[in-house]
């Protein structure tokens, strides 16, 4: 498995993997699926700003990703950022996640981020315990914020300091 920058090529795999989650879990808060054009833009902004996307690649195949962009948009917080990870379902139980997180922590601490953040929601427990398992700590918890699958949801946020 090969870890390395995203490129304009791994849009499409990206989007896919959104959609995936968009459409059959809480891991995306979104109702309606993303368009090329959204993560076209998405992806541009990402640049623009130095906020990297990693993708994992096995057998010339995207099986997973990671990035992270702002926590807030106050200068203040200009040291912290929140991070998000996919990894398709097909690929996942095999480290993946692990080494897609560990690498977007390396690029943070490369861009002087202190604190990375992560949301996640509280039905994901495994995710929140894999997130445990990397030094991710959970610092709060926002009940019933989001609706989504005729149910209210709980978000949790986890971080870690670098």
């Amino acid at each position: 498995m090969n870890i390395r920058s995203a490129t304009h090529r791994d849009l499409d795999t990206i989007l896919e993997m959104y959609n995936d989650a968009i459409a059959h879990s809480t891991a995306v808060y979104e109702y309606e699926p993303f368009s090329q054009d959204y993560i076209q833009h998405w992806f541009n902004e990402k640049l623009k700003n130095d906020h990297p996307i990693l993708v994992a690649e096995e057998n010339s195949n995207v099986v997973g990703f990671s990035t992270f962009g702002p926590f807030r948009t106050r200068a203040a917080y200009k040291t912290t950022a929140e991070h998000s990870v996919y990894v398709k379902k097909t690929s996942q139980g095999q480290g993946i996640g692990k080494r897609l997180v560990l690498a977007i922590i390396e690029e943070a601490k490369k861009r002087k981020v202190h604190a990375l953040i992560g949301g996640i929601d509280s039905t994901n427990e495994e995710s929140i315990a894999f997130h445990e398992k990397l030094g991710f700590v959970q610092v709060g918890k926002l009940p019933e914020v989001a609706f989504k699958f005729d149910q209210w949801l709980d978000l949790v946020f986890v971080q870690k300091i670098l």
